[in-house]
Formats: C-alpha cells, sequence, structure tokens
C-alpha cells in the first residue's frame, strides 16, 4: 500500500467580498498516494481550481479564505503553516503548473533565469555552475534545446512555453504536481506531445499529480484514479475502470459521458446535460445537481446525499442507498 502524500479533509473554501459570498469548495474530501496520478474532472466553476490553489495557499489575499477543512502535505498542515513554510514547500514539495502558460512566465528575464530562480531558492548547495547545469539538463527533459536558455518568454510559441512552465515546475523534482488545465491551450498534436512528456516524467522522477482538466480522453490515458466535481463537492471518486467501466454512476457522470461524441453511433446532435451549475453565492438545498438531474426525486430537492462506497469506488447520490 502506498503512502498517502496529500490528505485533503472536510475542505470550505469561500470567496469573500462586499457584495456577496461565493462558496467554492464545500465539504471535499481527497487524497493522492506517491506516484499515484488523480483526474479532477468537471465542469467550470466546480471549483478544482480554488482546490489546487488551496493545496498551494495560493487564494487571493482576504477574499479567499478557507474556512473549514485540514490540508496535510508530506506530513505538514497547509491549514497551518507560515507564508515562510510555504515558501519552502512551493516549487520543492509542490509546484503547479498554472491554467495559461502565456501569462504564467515573466516577459523580462530569460525563461534560464526563470528555471534558475527556483533552483537558487531551494538548492542552496548547488553553485552557479551546477544551476546553470542543471538549468540546461531540464529544458533538454521537456523537449527544448538547452541553448534556449538565454531566450526571452516572447521568442517560444505557445506549445514551447508550456514546455518552459513544465520544466520550472519540475526543476527541484518535486514529490506532487497540480497540473490545472496544462493543455487547454495547446493544439491537438503538442497536446499528446506535452501529456506523453508529463507521464514520462512522472514515472522517472516518481511524482504524484493532481490532472485538472475537462478532457475525459486525456483523464483515461493519464490517470490512475478520478474524482468527479460539481458545485465545490467531490460527487463520484474511484479508480479508472470504476469510472470509465463501472456499471454505477452519479447522473452527473452520465451527463458528462453523454454529452461526449461517439464515432460508433450516428447521431444528429450531442446529448449534453441541460441547465447551467448552480449559482455558487446561492447554492440549491440538497443535492446540488438535482436542478439539472433528469433522476431527481423529492428526497434530493431537501436532503444532502450519503456517500456510498462500493470497495474503490464512491458515489454520493440519492439513487445509491
Amino acid at each position: 500500500m502506498a503512502d498517502k502524500l496529500l490528505e485533503i479533509k472536510d475542505l470550505n473554501v469561500i470567496y469573500e467580498t462586499d457584495e456577496s459570498t461565493v462558496y467554492a469548495v464545500n465539504g471535499l474530501n481527497l487524497s493522492i498516494n506517491e506516484g499515484e496520478t488523480l483526474g479532477l474532472v468537471g465542469e467550470t466553476g466546480a471549483g478544482k481550481t480554488t482546490t489546487a490553489l488551496s493545496i498551494m495557499k495560493l487564494l487571493p489575499e482576504k477574499i479567499g479564505l478557507i474556512k473549514k477543512g485540514e490540508i496535510i502535505l508530506d506530513d505538514i498542515n497547509v491549514t497551518n503553516a507560515t507564508e515562510h513554510d510555504m515558501r519552502l514547500l512551493r516549487g520543492d514539495t509542490v509546484s503547479m503548473i498554472f491554467q495559461d502558460p502565456m501569462t504564467s512566465l515573466n516577459p523580462t528575464l530569460t525563461v534560464g533565469e526563470q528555471i534558475a530562480e527556483v533552483l537558487e531558492l531551494h538548492k542552496k548547495d548547488m553553485n552557479k555552475e551546477q544551476v546553470q547545469k542543471r538549468v540546461e539538463e531540464i529544458l533538454e527533459l521537456v523537449g527544448l534545446p538547452a541553448e534556449r536558455k538565454s531566450e526571452y518568454p516572447h521568442q517560444f510559441s505557445g506549445g514551447m512555453k508550456q514546455r518552459v512552465v513544465i520544466a520550472i515546475a519540475l526543476a527541484c523534482e518535486p514529490k506532487l504536481l497540480l497540473a490545472d488545465e496544462p493543455t487547454t491551450a495547446l493544439d491537438v498534436t503538442i497536446q499528446a506531445q506535452v501529456l506523453e512528456m508529463m507521464k514520462e516524467l512522472k514515472d522517472k522522477l516518481n511524482t504524484a499529480m493532481l490532472l485538472i482538466t475537462h478532457d475525459l480522453g486525456v483523464v483515461a490515458e493519464t490517470c490512475d484514479r478520478v474524482a468527479i466535481m460539481y458545485a465545490g463537492e467531490i460527487i463520484e471518486l474511484g479508480t479508472v475502470e470504476d469510472i470509465f467501466n463501472g456499471n454505477k454512476h452519479h447522473p452527473y457522470t452520465d451527463g458528462l459521458f453523454g454529452s461526449l461524441p461517439d464515432l460508433t453511433k450516428k447521431t444528429r446532435r450531442l446529448s449534453p446535460i441541460e441547465g447551467l451549475m448552480p449559482d455558487p453565492t446561492d447554492l440549491p438545498s440538497g443535492c446540488p445537481f438535482h436542478t439539472r438531474c433528469n433522476k431527481c426525486m423529492d428526497i434530493c430537492k431537501t436532503e444532502k446525499p450519503k456517500i456510498t462506497v462500493d470497495n474503490s469506488h464512491m458515489i454520493k447520490c440519492h439513487l445509491f442507498k
């Protein structure tokens, strides 16, 4: 049995402004083992990025607040950690690939300087020559020529920028990598290359990964386990086999699969999930999905569903008692 690297218990996160309170994450429970890849799937606004930012303790200052719960990362309680403690953790124990590579890099510094900055902060025993050698190694590792370390971000294409961002994230060989839709801005060919590269690096370095994505095809190819998130809650969790080949699913998971094109069937239109994600400032009572669910019962409108567990498969729905 692999050791737990990350454990999130009953996490509640809000964004508080003068106008309203956004309930972004609501009672989230999640764990990742060493060397494991967990896919976090859900629509825009489900709370996926907020979960990753909470692990890094990078929520917007004075607005984003962890109201309840614990985040235990490598035996350290992140929720109680000081900013000094987090600076030592970020980049070394945990790194994040942010959503947009175009805005993740500093346009005034060379890519080599930006990779070296991480090493200089965390690897105090390395001299300048060793740092530069490591910068060249990590660039080669992500498929970029070492001599391009003296170039600036504007001299790289979108796919190359994403590789540089991944190089920065992996420079200190972190135990956990948070990848927030790392291939959204890339074309299909580059997307496949970046994913294959991330998979190889993960296997080589035994890095655990939280992969946030909308793409169920990417999840099937890359992940060991999958968590389906809706309105700030995990409503289904299981192995890739449980989610893709299992018979029992949350109606929302069925809806996600139903909205995918099927090459074996001839249909005039896709079958999207009707309606929109609920307003996070005014979440519905009972099951948060009941307003869009085609299997909604009276109990769904008033009572929160309990968790049903079948071996490695967890579903939070009144249909399964």
